[in-house]
Order: structure tokens, then C-alpha cells, then sequence
């Protein structure tokens, strides 16, 4: 997979996709990860990418160097359209966006190639979103001052769901979120901390009443914490 990330900041990224889980999918050649700067595609000389929106309020991100860099990109134009191309998808990273879930995250992993576009201050202007991006994505309900961090989250959401890039498969499956559970609670030594005890049943070796355990905890969890995921 290749992930395109377009940004007045790329700056940003380096800390993140260096190290961890999104290095060592890059590492054994399952992602590549290409850090554009929105500001090599404008004209403007002073390479100002946004302006005062029209009807008040603050700077909004211009529509040129993000339609610019993103056919610079892929070769071809977007509007008017000339090609489609089904193994891709252009996302807006947007509070009015759809909200990244697990559930939702693994739809991504059918592209060869994923383009990440993320403005900042009072957003984009709308042409952006009605005629370049393919779908708009949030991360939550609240507001970033930019879509960059946004970015790293959905850059490492889907990436450690890209089969290969988590070694252990049957962890991924276990996670909070898969089958509308939160995790079981997790433990490990000392047995004993502090009079606080490891749960016995984990002690037991017999896997079918921890597999039961687990269940019973995920779902007490749940409607302890997220109700509204049941």
C-alpha cells in the first residue's frame, strides 16, 4: 500500500512514521509513505496556500495546490475527470467527516493507494471536498488546529491492519472494538502487587475457562464503559 499525506507541514511526520510498527511496515516493503508539502504546488510567490474566505471569518485553504499536488501525484486529472481509478482513494481528513472506526478502518486496506489530504485553520475551501476528495474522514468529535496529527492516527489505525505488519494475527482479533467489544482485561507478573492478585482462573492453564473468562470481562467492560457499542 502507499499512503500520500499533503501538508504545509511535512516537517511533522518524520517522529512518527520512523518508528514503531509504521517503520517496520515500510521496513519489510508492505507501505510506502510519501510526505508532500502543499506549498511547492502554488503560484503564489510569497507560496501563501490559503486566503481570507469569502463572506468573513478566517483563512481558508485555496483549492488550487491541493488539486495541484494531488494530480501531480497521480498523473492525471481529477476535475474535469479524465481516468478513474478504482485502487485509490482521495481522503479529506475533516471534523465533518465520517468517524474512523475499526470497523470502518479495514475498508481502506482494499486500495493500492491512499491520499491523505490535510489542511488546517478554518479548513478547506469546499471544492475540495465536492470535487477532489473521494470521502472525508474524522478522528472525533472535537477540533484540531490542523489535520496532521489527524493524519498520524489514521496513518496508524490502518497500517497495523495491513496483514503482515502485526506478526501475532489472532492479537488484532482480540482487540477492543472487534465484535463491538472493548478488550478483556490484561495481566502480568508480579502475581501479587501490592495485595492486589492476578485473577486465579489466569493462573489455571486450562484455556477454556480463560477464552470464557475473557468473554464474560470484554462484555462487562463494554457496558461498563461503552454501552452504546452493544
Amino acid at each position: 500500500m502507499i499512503i500520500d499525506i499533503i501538508t504545509i507541514f511535512p516537517e511533522m511526520f518524520a517522529p512518527v512514521i520512523n518508528e514503531s510498527i509504521i517503520k517496520r511496515a515500510q521496513t519489510k516493503g508492505l507501505l510506502k509513505i510519501n510526505i508532500h508539502d502543499l506549498r511547492k504546488y502554488t503560484d503564489d510567490p510569497h507560496k501563501k496556500v490559503d486566503a481570507p474566505g469569502y463572506g468573513g471569518g478566517g483563512m481558508v485553504f485555496r483549492p488550487e495546490p491541493f488539486f495541484k499536488a494531488t494530480e501531480s501525484i497521480l498523473g492525471y486529472k481529477i476535475y474535469p475527470p479524465e481516468k478513474k481509478d478504482k485502487n485509490k482513494r482521495i481522503i479529506l481528513l475533516s471534523p465533518q467527516g465520517k468517524t474512523l472506526k475499526q470497523a470502518t478502518a479495514k475498508k481502506f486496506l482494499n486500495y493500492e493507494r491512499l491520499i491523505l489530504l490535510a489542511p488546517r485553520y478554518e479548513g478547506v475551501d469546499e471544492r475540495v471536498a465536492r470535487y477532489l476528495a473521494e470521502e472525508e474522514v474524522s478522528v472525533g468529535d472535537y477540533v484540531l488546529s490542523g489535520a496532521e496529527l489527524a493524519a498520524m492516527l489514521f496513518v496508524d489505525c490502518v497500517t497495523r491492519l495491513i496483514p503482515g505488519v502485526v506478526s501475532d494475527k489472532e492479537s488484532i482479533k482480540r482487540e477492543s472494538f472487534e465484535n463491538k467489544l472493548l478488550d478483556y482485561p490484561s495481566y502480568t507478573r508480579p502475581e501479587d502487587f501490592r495485595g492486589l492478585k492476578v485473577p486465579e482462573v489466569l493462573l489455571s492453564g486450562n484455556h477454556g475457562k480463560i477464552d470464557k473468562w475473557r468473554e464474560e470481562k470484554a462484555l462487562e467492560a463494554t457496558k461498563k464503559k461503552r454501552p452504546d457499542l452493544l
